[in-house]
């Protein structure tokens, strides 16, 4: 038979058995031997590193420098890519972007780090990345350290296609430079399960021997030519998998066609006389039935057999079921044991505004799980203005049927409301909005502004009494978004924004002996962090583009690492929802997440209506109507 006419015999032959295998595989469950072992790492190739230089710039703005920022005299960098600039909407061109192409050897979960420069004194930044046309998240930039202007971090996890990707970045907010980009394998242990080539079908020149030694099983599929060595795998769940390789090489170093599930890639094979191991790269696996299939062309080399492993983090967090405040009621008790339990095994839904969660109850028939709200209106400033509300009655109310409740508090200034047109009294949360200094008084005790301070704080307690006198426990978030000093409560940086922290959670705590509190703070900065002794979960506000429903792993493994995976990590407001799938996918394990309400949630273009439907009917997403009847009553969820 002439040589085209007979690869293209094997290339049918190929095609006919895969799909008899796929037909195979609904009659036998597995036809992969599953071999239970030990933990392992797969081998990690060295990180990627693209620098500014090689980086493509489009639109507005955007520009390549090596000189400092006007007035810093701390950078000493080789260059960045310049989004020190603002965007001019008249301009007729687009907000300027730049585009990183990185080639990596296998498809998988990699690492992002940027490199970056901030001029010193300017605080945290924020950027947006697109990965292969595809919105992945916004990513907020640290500050550097103190008496330096550039910094590297790891900003989030990525999915990768083997070959050249594209990493475009367009800026978020405030000024910063990209000095590179790197990316590496995310090297996760996980359990193993191993096939052997016997075990897989086999056309044209492949044949399994058993001549040599070495080999793990009964033997070897030997290449010879021509041909291919297929396996079937029945994954128990889709998402990502390791793959190693057994083989031997002595031939010099060889390539090898992967097939999965018909997406082709290519895997080397370094030259070896022995057989051993080598990796080849992360699969994405559908769950139930998959083919992994082995092509070559004309090339000689032995494959022995093939390891899949789930890409599945170790649990890092070691969560008491205890509160922060050991007074805590029974009720809350009850409730941390439940939230501890759920982590990372489902993520709790969450709405802001009574209003719009019964919006979603009559589009997908579910209830969100918690129902967030506001302390604003019940501020002693806007009271002075006519302000009332009726939020502690509506969470009495959706707690008495079945829910659990949230209060955030945009605070508004105790006093120094300008009160002009676009600072109105009713903005006085915003620190343009008022002349009153948080660092004043708390250096001074004695004066006006911090008894004012003690006298909102009251005001609020007497409130979240009224909740504790109904049985209801809070997860109570004060002092949001400190760290953004778009609020006088963080306008004049981290240590006066723990500094009141600290005194509102003893006021609240040790003088009203308020109980029923589940402390949230909102920050994934170490330098905002109060201290794990006040604090139960950490979060953080993500508003991703719309349609955007990446998982936010960046900001998730952030907050973890902040606490050491010792509390809980919440996504206290959001946009777009992130993908159940995804969220499972990336083991971002967001305790929950709480859309924001009016167009975030209703307009179809941050959450479409399929999306919502969705979510809020995957198994993985908990609604309130599937929370235990005896939610704050049962002492299991108690820590022993």
């Amino acid at each position: 038979m002439p040589d085209p006419w007979k690869k293209r015999f094997f290339s049918i032959l190929s095609f006919v058995l895969l799909s008899f295998l796929l037909v195979s595989l609904s009659l036998i469950p597995s036809l992969a031997k599953a071999e239970s072992a030990h933990l392992v790492t797969d081998g990690s190739p060295s990180p990627i590193v693209v620098s500014s230089k090689n980086a493509i710039l489009q639109g507005y703005g955007v520009e390549k420098r090596n000189i400092p920022y006007t007035g810093d005299t701390l950078y000493k960098g080789d260059g960045y890519v310049s989004f020190f600039y603002d965007y001019d909407p008249n301009s007729g061109k687009s907000d300027g972007t730049a585009t990183f192409k990185v080639n990596v050897p296998t498809a998988g979960l990699y690492r992002l780090s940027l490199g970056y420069y901030i001029p010193a004194d300017t605080g945290s930044k924020d950027t947006s990345i697109k990965v292969n046309g595809t919105m992945a998240e916004n990513v907020t930039l640290a500050a550097p350290p103190k008496g330096t202007a550039v910094n590297e971090k790891m900003v989030t996890k990525i999915m990768l296609n083997a070959g050249t990707n594209e990493l475009t970045f367009s800026r978020g907010w405030g000024y910063y430079g990209i000095e590179y980009v790197k990316v590496e394998f995310a090297n996760l242990p996980a359990a193993i399960s191993k096939m052997e080539a016997e075990e897989g079908a086999i056309i044209g020149e492949v044949s399994i021997e058993a001549a040599d030694t070495g080999y793990s099983g009964t033997g070897y599929a030997a290449f010879k030519g021509t041909g291919s060595l297929t396996f079937a795998y029945n994954a128990a769940s889709s998402g990502l998998y390791n793959l190693a390789i057994g083989y031997s090489n002595p031939n010099g170093d060889k390539k090898t066609q992967l097939v999965v599930n018909g997406q082709t890639s290519e895997t080397s094979l370094p030259t070896t006389v022995s057989y051993t191991e080598v990796s080849g790269g992360k699969l994405m696996l559908s769950a139930g039935n998959n083919t992994i299939q082995f092509n070559v062309d004309s090339d000689q080399y032995h494959i022995d057999y093939v390891k899949l492993s789930a890409v599945s983090p170790p649990k890092l967090h070691q969560i008491e079921k205890k509160p922060v405040n050991p007074n805590a009621t029974a009720e809350t008790k009850a409730l941390m044991g439940y939230l501890v339990d759920s982590y990372g095994s489902n993520i709790l839904s969450g709405q802001h505004t009574l209003e719009d969660a019964q919006w979603i109850k009559d589009q997908t028939g579910k209830y969100p799980a918690m129902l967030s709200t506001d302390m604003m209106d019940y501020s002693p400033s806007r009271i002075e203005h006519g302000a009332t509300s009726t939020e502690v009655e509506k969470a009495i109310q959706w707690a008495k049927e079945g829910g659990i409740v949230t209060f955030a508090w945009h605070w508004n200034a105790p006093k120094g409301l300008h009160d002009i047109p676009g600072k109105e009294w009713w903005r006085g949360f915003y620190k343009d909005a008022t002349t009153f200094d948080v660092q004043y008084a708390l250096t001074h005790p004695e004066s006006e502004e911090y008894q004012l301070i003690l006298r909102d704080i009251d005001a609020i307690a007497a409130q979240l009494k009224r909740l504790q006198d109904a049985h209801v426990p809070v997860l109570w978030r004060p002092l949001h978004e400190a760290e953004g000093k778009w609020f006088w409560w963080g306008a004049q940086g981290p240590d006066s924004a723990k500094q009141l922290y600290h005194i509102m959670y003893d006021r609240l705590t040790n003088y009203h002996h308020l109980n029923n509190l589940i402390w949230v703070w909102n920050s994934e900065s170490p330098e905002w962090y109060p201290g794990d002794d006040v604090v139960d979960i950490v979060s953080v506000d993500i508003y991703n583009q719309a349609a955007n429903y990446s998982p936010s792993i960046g900001k998730y493994d952030s907050l973890a690492n902040l606490v050491q995976g010792k509390k809980l990590v919440g996504l206290s407001e959001n946009g777009p929802i992130g993908d159940p799938e995804l969220l499972q996918t990336y083991s971002a394990h967001w305790l929950f997440f709480t859309t924001w309400t009016g167009d975030f949630i209703r307009n179809g273009q941050y959450n479409s209506l399929d999306h919502l439907i969705k979510v809020f009917n995957s198994d993985y997403v908990i609604t309130r109507d599937e929370l235990p009847q005896d939610l704050f009553t049962s002492s299991k969820n108690e820590a022993e």
